[in-house]
């Protein structure tokens, strides 16, 4: 499927590699909607792309409902979806305080919370986006519709020390992308999951250099954090390659996370 002309939502949008793909498909010709929590940076990329900001918490359905109407009042029912919003708090399973030396477990609301935001989010959003797209003529000639971007992890696959809320909540990720793509396969509309290594993200601005340099060793080849464009290219050839569907993709240089 083409991205110019197309209506587009991107989740997570003011930052990372959620502002990257924006700035690709709006680059492409794409109408993009910019979906987040902040209203400062979104509305500031929303406008240096030309596209519209809507204030959206994935996890809440009345924010989500809101932000959509607003999109599609400005640009029609959305052809693309990337689901690019998500959370990653550190926290083991069982910690030991240091001043009482009682052992402490996971608090379930952070837990809930992570879960919320990047699981039941990006599904919230899929099912949403997806009944709109069914219910709009097709583009390709195999009668495609639509097409969606979920964004998992690697941590998926190997999650590390401290990531047991992070890990659950892209494995689910990874496990809903099969069945969701067979659930669309028959309104033509695509579903896809990335899952990023190491990526040069906000969230790396306040590693201290001998760390980010010792994390970018661990990465095979290219030895680097990845660039978000990287992402937004990934997320390009997906839309445009209609064989692409019901899998995850690793981006990752390679690595293969250590436990710590």
């Amino acid at each position: 499927m083409k991205i110019e002309g197309h209506a587009a939502i991107v989740t997570g949008a003011a930052s990372g590699l959620g502002e990257a793909t924006a700035r690709m498909l709006a680059a492409r010709g794409a109408k993009v909607a910019v979906f987040d929590m902040n209203a400062e940076r979104g509305g500031r990329v929303a406008e240096e792309i030309g596209g519209v900001f809507c204030r959206a918490d994935v996890a809440d359905e009345a924010s989500v409902d809101a932000a959509l109407a607003a999109a599609r009042k400005a640009h029609g029912a959305e052809r693309i979806l990337v689901n690019c919003a998500g959370i990653a708090p550190g926290r083991r399973t069982v910690s030991k305080n240091r001043e009482t030396g009682e052992f402490v477990p996971h608090d379930l609301m952070t837990f809930a919370k992570v879960v919320a935001v990047n699981l039941t989010g990006t599904f919230h959003m899929v099912a949403k986006s997806a009944a709109a797209m069914a219910g709009l003529e097709p583009v390709t000639a195999d009668g495609g519709r639509g097409v969606i971007v979920c964004t998992a992890s690697i941590a998926g696959e190997d999650g590390q020390i401290g990531q047991a809320a992070y890990a659950a909540s892209k494995g689910g990720v990874l496990g809903l992308t099969l069945p969701v793509a067979r659930d669309l396969s028959g309104y033509g509309i695509r579903l896809m999951t990335i899952m990023p290594g190491l990526f040069h993200t906000p969230m790396f601005e306040s590693v201290p250099e001998d760390v980010r340099k010792a994390l970018e060793a661990n990465v095979p080849f290219p030895s680097r954090l990845g660039d978000p464009a990287e992402y937004a290219k990934l997320v390009a050839a997906i839309v445009d390659n209609d064989m692409l569907n019901g899998t995850a993709i690793r981006l990752d240089g390679a690595i293969r996370m250590q436990p710590k």
